[in-house]
This record gives structure tokens, sequence and C-alpha cells, in this order.
């Protein structure tokens, strides 16, 4: 090699292992580009590589089981061989159209979804995310209607875009500025936390229902659209409303000509053991409202209603032309998640898990004095956690960060919802094809964590 050859050589070297080095040292942690927005909540400290039915997996190898199926959506777990075969043949074909556009995929996902439903909910418009779909159906209602004021509960969470945030209590109020006027708070039916009793000490949901439309009545300006609420309030704590609530709640709307919009985000298509959570209470909505499950992980939403309310606002020109409106892909995708769910029954198995993860949840509660309360349906349940009896002040908080950062070091991701005066709330949705195995070992998991984070506060 000639000197001037070797010494260019070396120098490239020398300079392309400065770079390295820098690079290497300027390397910042995986979040440094991103938005924070989950409050004061941190990232998960390990990056996820890929998934597969009721685990992930991060990039140093870790194996997770995903209590939460993802964001409480990926119902057939991950990458479902049906799912990930429908993805890969429609995205070939045809996955995104015009919005005034119908496609095959659309038409038939809009058909099945209204075969089951009882009547009138026959009328579908198929979106992206739950947020969109309560503002879809929240500008329905006031179209259809005349009025503009929303009632919903005070711990609801519908989203975070402009109709479905102003309804929504739990969250992501304060520092935004005023809200939309005309929307209204209704008491929660805690059961565990009855604000109002009878002569036993039990909730009194009746007369808690009827002072919230007492104080709702002194406020409206006459112009009561719409009650929008969850069948189970997830993000509120888990809390299952009681058994008749929902239909004295009907009555209060037809008293008042208000339609009553459902969120069933998180409740609809099996998790609960039921097709839809308002089946169990009898109940059929004026308007209902899908998301989370329908997709089953992927972005796919839906609003549903009579033909009677549709022809009103189409009369009245109703519009709600998005980007993403009625696309093919998403819709196709809806159709192989509808079809899973009849082909294995998994209404059936969503009861016969759930059995068995409240019957597990509710043993760990008799050894664990940290547990206060067990409640849910389906494969939809919560654990809430009352720390501060046991650890002082702020106990609950600090117990429920602790148990969540112990699970995932044990291989399970849990999900605590904390809001003040209430100590925190585990979400615990598994996928509803999980296994038995994997039940048993993410509560045995979960039994461990609690044992840990007790001793180590």
């Amino acid at each position: 090699m000639l000197p001037e050859t070797a010494h260019a050589a070396e120098t490239t070297h020398v300079a392309e292992t400065a770079h390295v080095a820098e690079t290497t040292r300027a390397t910042p942690e995986p979040e440094h580009h991103l938005i924070r927005y989950s409050g004061h909540a941190a990232f998960t400290p390990e990056l996820i590589a890929r998934a597969a039915g009721t685990s992930v997996f991060t990039e140093s190898g870790r194996e997770l089981l995903d209590f939460t199926s993802g964001q409480m959506s990926a119902i057939l777990g991950h990458s479902h061989p049906a799912i990930v075969a429908t993805v890969r043949e429609q995205v070939a074909v045809l996955d995104h159209l015009h919005s005034g556009m119908l496609s095959r995929p659309v038409v038939e996902l809009t058909r099945r979804l209204a075969g089951t439903l009882p009547e009138p909910l026959e009328k579908a418009l198929l979106l992206t995310t739950g947020a969109e779909a309560n503002e879809a159906a929240v500008r329905m209602a006031k179209l259809v209607t005349g009025r503009h004021e929303i009632v919903s509960f005070a711990r609801s969470w519908h989203g975070m875009t402009q109709a479905a945030a102003n309804a929504t209590y739990s969250a992501g109020r304060r520092g935004y500025g005023p809200a939309a006027p005309g929307n209204f708070a209704l008491p929660v039916p805690d059961r565990f936390h009855p604000d109002i009793v009878d002569a036993e000490g039990s909730l009194d949901w009746r007369r808690q229902l009827d002072l919230g439309f007492d104080l709702i009545d002194a406020q409206s300006v006459g112009s009561l659209a719409a009650c929008l609420v969850e069948p189970i309030l997830s993000s509120g704590g888990v809390i299952e409303l009681p058994p008749g609530y929902l239909a004295a709640l009907a009555q209060k709307c037809r008293e008042r000509d208000m339609l009553l919009i459902l969120d069933e985000a998180q409740t609809g298509l099996c998790r609960t053991g039921d097709w839809y959570a308002f089946e169990h209470d009898g109940v059929v909505p004026d308007i209902l409202t899908l998301s989370k499950t329908l997709g089953a992980g992927l972005p796919l939403a839906a609003v549903l209603t009579s033909a009677e309310i549709e022809q009103q606002a189409y009369d009245r020109g109703f519009l709600f032309f998005t980007t993403h409106v009625n696309d093919p892909l998403p819709a196709a995708v809806g159709n192989t998640v509808l079809d899973v769910l009849v082909r294995d029954r998994l209404d059936e198995r969503a009861r016969r898990l759930g059995a068995t993860l409240r019957g597990r949840l509710d043993e760990l509660a008799t050894r664990h004095d940290v547990i206060g309360d067990v409640r849910g349906r389906g494969l939809l349940l919560g654990m809430e956690l009352v720390g501060d009896q046991v650890l002082g002040a702020g106990g609950a908080d600090r117990l429920g960060a602790a148990v969540t950062r112990r699970c995932f070091e044990l291989g399970l991701h849990m999900n605590i919802v904390q809001l003040p005066g209430m100590g925190g709330t585990f979400r615990i949705a598994p996928p509803l094809t999980a296994s038995d195995d994997e039940i048993d070992r993410g509560v045995t998991i979960l039994d461990e964590a609690l044992t840990d984070a007790v001793r180590d506060l």
C-alpha cells in the first residue's frame, strides 16, 4: 500500500471510530423525541419488538403476558392468523378509497353488524377510533333533537377530541380552557364507594339517579339532547352499573326526549360474556358506538342507530365526512373479527374464562388485605387496592405503582386506574383467546407482585 493511501485509510478509520463513539455517546433514550401524552404516566422501560397471542416480547427477548389486550382492544390476541391473512390479502387488493365510494367489505360489515344487534339498530357508519365514533354520535344526536346538552358519568371516558372530551370527566379537563356549554356530569353508581346509602348502608342508586337528574334539570337551559354512558365504566374504575340502573336511566331519557347513546368501546363484541353489555340489562340504546374490540387492535369503529334516526339526520344534512370513513381494509378486518367470534364461540369462552379469573382474584382477596374489591363481568374485571388503610395516606398510589412495576419485572403487563380518593384499580382484560394456563400464570405473577410490593413499601 502506498504511504499516502495508508495514511488516508488510517485517517478514515480514525474518523469512523470517532463518529461511532460520538454516536454512541449521543444516542438518546428511546422516548427522547416523543411527545409524552399520558399525563404523568411513564412509558414502559423496554421497547416491544413483537407480539403473538397473549404475549408481547421486548427487544431484550423478555416475554410479557398482556393482561390489557393492547389498549383494551386485541380481543383475539396479537397477530391472530386470521387477521394477518385478511390484512395481507386485502391490502394487496383494496385498502383505501375516496370517502364517497363503497366497497364489498364495508357493505358486508354493516349488514353483519346489524345482524348481531336487536331491532331497531340497523344503520351503521364505519370510522376509526372510539373518540371519532362518539363525536359522530353526539353530532347526530344534536342534529336530530335540535338541542345541544349532553349528560355523561362523572368518571366517564369517551375520548380526547372535542365533543368526546367535553363528555369525559375522569381526566383531561384541567388547563385546556372552557369546555363547550351544556355538558353535565351524572353521579357514578359505585357500590364500593356509595355516596348515597339506604338504611342498610348500601348504595341507594335510585335516589342518587333522581338527585342527579334534579340537578341536571336545574342547570339545563331546556336543550337536553342525549345521555352518553358506558355500560361498565372502564377508565372510571371498572364500575358495573347496578341491576335495573340502565333501564331507569333510559326512562329518565325518554321523559326528557333525550337520546340514549351507549359507548361499548371496551365492552362490545363478547368481552363481557354477552355480545354487547347492554343485552345484560335488556335495554336497547338509540345510538350505539363501537371501537377498540371491533378491529381487534386495528383502527376500526362504528356508530349504529335506527333507520328512523338515520333518516332524520339525513333529512337535516348530517355531515361527518372524514378521510377514513368506510375504508375497505379495516372493514375487511372487522368481518374477520366477526367470523372468529362466531366460529370460536368467544362469548361463551369469555364467560367461562371470566368466571375462572374472577374466582382466582376473589381467592387473592382473601389473602391480601390490600385488595378491597373485585368486580366486573366476563373478561373485563377490576381489582381495587385499598393501600391507604394498610400503608397510610397515599399508600394505594404507591402500592399500585409498585405492583405494576413488579408485575412487569416478573413478566406480566397490567394497567392501573388511579383516581383521586379512590386508591387504584387494576383493569384486567386479557384476550378472549387466552388459555387457562395463561390466566393461571398471570394471577400467580400478580400474587407474587402483591406480596413483594407490600413487603418492600
